[in-house]
């Protein structure tokens, strides 16, 4: 099994040891890489047109690193939340139909470009509370890891 994660954005350090242990524990499970992408410098104040620009260019980034086959998984705000039982089994069924390998995509600070939003071959959202991108990443990797020791049958902290 692969798991791939985009990420629009360098992660802070007081994020990357909580990232970086998570990988650590998913490895003994499945194959995973997070791919950061450069996210574009954007202004103190930006405006609506600077904005669109921005996320625009990142989500071309994002899209010249996908396969045509990949199976792709947006976090997006505006999409139904799983408890970690249901994200099991979206996972698992996905995983099933899609060849053993899922890919996610993490946007920016103001998110996915409608572009990439039209690649996407499923979205969910991680909660209705707003967390920084990099927190999201957090947030991502530990999910992925409960539902591997859920899987397993493996106890994990509620």
């Amino acid at each position: 099994m692969t798991i791939k994660i985009y990420a629009i954005g360098k992660i802070k350090d007081f994020y990357k040891d909580g990232v970086d242990e998570y990988l650590k524990r998913i490895s003994g499970y499945s194959k995973i890489q997070v791919i950061e992408v450069k996210d574009e410098s954007i202004s103190e104040k930006p405006s609506d047109l600077e904005i669109k620009k921005a996320i625009d260019n990142e989500g071309k980034r994002v899209l010249a690193l996908l396969k045509n086959n990949e199976f792709l998984i947006g976090l997006d705000l505006n999409k139904k939340e799983f408890t970690s039982e249901e994200f099991v089994s979206f996972l698992l069924d996905k995983i099933v139909n899609n060849g053993s390998s899922v890919s996610f995509v993490i946007g920016g600070s103001y998110g996915l470009s409608d572009e990439l939003k039209n690649r996407v071959n499923a979205s969910i959202c991680l909660s209705k509370l707003t967390f920084p991108h990099q927190l999201a990443r957090l947030i991502l990797v530990e999910q992925i890891y409960r539902a591997f020791k859920i899987i397993n049958n493996e106890t994990y902290h509620k």
